[in-house]
């Protein structure tokens, strides 16, 4: 697990490599490397987190031998055994055993072909002296973060933004569309970055670069949700899913340091360390939780974890340590937005980056993580609550809007009652925007009237669903509307969210983060069940469940529906208050010229009056304004 960065079209002379990967010295503090073709104006440079083949071999950019290609790529490729054996009856003599090599000697045999060939995960960028290009790819499910910005021939691309602005190698306008997307979702969906110039490559996507300038750009790899559902008993799919989960961790243990696992309790991370102690039967595997002693979580609707993850770390007979910590967690806020890039208002990042630095002082620079078992297979309550619309969705729309009218109308200080509240609150919209206000914070109305009048110009409340709505567009029309959204929760909740900050809270603290739940054989098996066995009821997860029955202790499968979550609504009015009133002033706000003054106090008044659920949305609202006194006003705490 590295850092990269590159550029194509800029005068070397103007370009300091080694000040460029410096940035990214969190990500790889074991080595560096940098590799320039003056003649071509193209850079590469790499830090390294030595992870397989800690030998000299391992070092990047990496070229063969003809230096015809030279690489420079962050991930672990798990199917790398294979490879290399198909390679070596090739005749190609490697120098090391390091998953680089693979990939570097796959791309002389199969070109761009080769991305259909891996399963891990990946950002990586290949120079090709025969064709005088860069190949840059992101693997199937955006693991592995890349970002780039491209303009006037010149183009740059890092494994975290902050490279590229911190350097000034991008403007930093911002984009209204993606500040209205933090604003409704907390995240920015597709290739939008908050910053105009500075784009995503998207999860399976690809692209060609010559003189500076983007010549190609192709999606290699969807979810799988256009293959036949699978015709197979409720035992057979077990099976099958204990089977695909078992190969899975097997694979992703390939490593030359320890590994380690997150282990919140949760049947995620559960299954996960299951199935690792299986495949190691004489280790001792450590695992890491975090316990958050302030207040109560209850307020957010989530059960406590940590004697869950107590009684799976008996069960499994592993190490667990525990990171305790209170709201003094709250003082790191700034720091959590520096390492994320993007002003994702999830303090759960906070949780990861915490497990994270413990692994680390435990020697441990690889955790397993039980991040996509809610996404492929159910598990939130929005799937739940997609599968009781057969109740009203066939309702003619007068109908369906006096219940959009009566959700609205429910108190918001019950969290059964909020929730039964935002299913019902579009009621009213066709089935797909109903899909993608699953996903949404604010109503699109709500989250408009923040912006200001003239930032906002180019917009419109439809503008937050249209991204949703165009990725729902790659959907085949027959697709079963829960597995609509898990394509959505795959492609967006996952990549744009959960992923982004799972891999920069790790990189902060040095630690690679891997997901056997997203193996691609995995997503597409799940992707194959019946919808009835994955949402079944109020249970989700269902197949899952079972198929872990043999594992894990009964109480754990089927306990309460939990998250990472810390006492947010809590502390915005006692920990961070100070903080809030600050960067949420109407100086501060009419200062920045994003937001209206006179709406964001309407909108923190009616949460405090608990009038609308507005704690994640004010607190996006932070999030947003810390960042930009870092990447705009460049005051970084790092």
């Amino acid at each position: 697990m590295c850092g990269i960065v590159g550029y194509s079209g800029y005068e070397p002379a103007a370009m300091n490599l080694r000040a460029l990967a410096s940035v990214l010295g969190h990500r790889g503090p074991d080595d560096e490397g940098q590799f320039v073709f003056e003649a071509n104006r193209v850079g590469l440079a790499h830090r390294r987190l030595a992870i397989q083949d800690l030998s000299e071999a391992g070092h990047q950019p990496m070229a063969t031998r003809s230096d015809a290609t030279v690489i420079v790529y962050n991930g672990e490729i798990y199917n790398t055994p294979e490879l290399a054996a198909e390679l070596k009856a090739d005749g190609i003599v490697f120098r090391g055993h390091s998953d680089t090599e693979v990939i570097l000697y796959l791309y002389e045999k199969y070109g761009e072909a080769m991305l259909n060939r891996l399963n891990g995960i990946f950002a990586l960028a290949i120079w090709d002296k025969r064709k005088e290009h860069l190949f840059i790819a992101r693997d199937q499910l955006g693991v592995k973060p890349l970002y780039y910005t491209a303009e006037g021939g010149r183009f740059a691309f890092a494994s975290e933004m902050k490279v590229l602005l911190r350097a000034g190698l991008a403007d930093t306008a911002l984009d209204p569309q993606a500040v209205l997307s933090h604003l409704g979702y907390l995240w920015s969906p597709r290739e939008q970055t908050l910053v105009r110039a500075v784009r995503k490559v998207e999860p399976g996507h690809a692209m060609i670069v010559k003189d500076g300038r983007i010549v190609r750009q192709w999606r290699y790899y969807d979810l799988p949700y256009d293959q036949p559902i699978m015709s197979v008993s409720e035992d057979e799919a077990a099976d099958l899913v204990a089977e695909k989960v078992q190969q899975a961790v097997r694979r992703q243990l390939l490593s030359d340091v320890p590994v380690g696992a997150f282990l919140s309790g949760g049947l995620d991370s559960s299954a996960v360390v299951a199935c690792a102690r299986k495949a190691l039967p004489d280790t001792r595997i450590q695992c890491f939780t975090i316990a958050v002693n302030d207040g109560s979580v209850a307020d957010e609707g989530f059960a406590a974890d940590l004697p869950y993850a107590q009684r799976v770390a008996q069960h499994l007979n592993v190490d667990l340590h525990t990171v305790e910590v209170g709201p003094e967690m709250v003082d790191r806020l700034a720091q959590m937005i520096y390492f994320l890039d993007e002003p994702t208002a999830d303090p759960a990042a906070l949780n990861a980056l915490f497990i994270s630095e413990l692994a680390r002082q435990h020697g441990i620079t690889v955790l397993l993580s039980g991040s996509g078992g809610d996404d492929i297979f159910t598990g939130y309550r929005r799937h739940f609550a997609l599968q009781q619309e057969r109740y009203w969705s066939w309702l003619p729309r007068p109908a369906r809007s006096l219940l959009s009218a009566a959700g609205g109308a429910l108190p918001v200080s019950s969290p059964l009652l909020r929730r039964v509240g935002k299913a019902l609150q579009y009621a009213d919209k066709d089935p797909a925007e109903r899909l993608a206000s699953y996903f949404m914070w604010l109503t699109p109305d709500r989250a408009l009237g923040l912006l200001n009048r003239d930032f906002a110009a180019t917009l419109t409340p439809s503008s937050l669903a249209q991204p949703l709505l165009a990725s729902l567009g790659q959907v085949p029309q027959h697709t079963a509307d829960l597995n609509k959204m898990l394509y959505l929760e795959c492609k967006h909740f996952l990549a744009d969210h959960n992923l982004n900050y799972t891999d920069k809270m790790g990189m902060a603290a040095s630690v690679e983060v891997r997901v056997p739940l997203l193996d691609l054989e995995l997503v597409e098996l799940a992707a194959r069940l019946p919808v009835n066995y994955k949402q079944r009821g109020r249970e989700g997860k269902w197949i899952f469940k079972r198929a872990m029955e043999r594992m894990l202790p009964h109480d754990v499968i089927y306990r309460p529906k939990t998250g990472f979550g810390v006492p947010l609504r809590s502390w915005l009015q006692t920990r961070l208050k100070p903080l809030v009133d600050d960067l949420l002033s109407p100086e501060s706000i009419r200062r920045r010229g994003i937001f209206d003054p006179a709406a964001v106090d309407a909108l923190r008044r009616a949460d405090q009056q608990q009038r609308v659920d507005g704690t994640y949305s004010i607190f996006a609202l932070v999030c947003m304004e810390l960042w930009c006194r870092q990447y705009i006003d460049g005051r970084y705490p790092v």
